[in-house]
């Protein structure tokens, strides 16, 4: 996989590192940015409609008249 360098403020990384209770600062950025993208993942599996939706509300006949 390929790698990218980027420059972050020290503050910013060393909360991170104190959040994620990791004590190197590539590998506490690593972690929160995977659990990002897994949030998403997880966001999208959810919001996404099924065919089959149980909850889908149904549409009722109309009265005749």
């Amino acid at each position: 996989m390929a790698k990218v360098s980027i420059s972050l403020d020290a503050e910013l990384v060393v909360e991170v590192m104190v959040l994620a209770g990791v004590g190197n600062p590539q590998d506490a950025v690593e972690l929160v940015v995977r659990d990002y993208i897994q949030r998403g993942h997880r966001t999208e599996a959810v919001v996404v409609p099924r065919e089959d939706d149980a909850r889908a509300p149904r549409t009722r006949p109309q009265d005749q008249e």
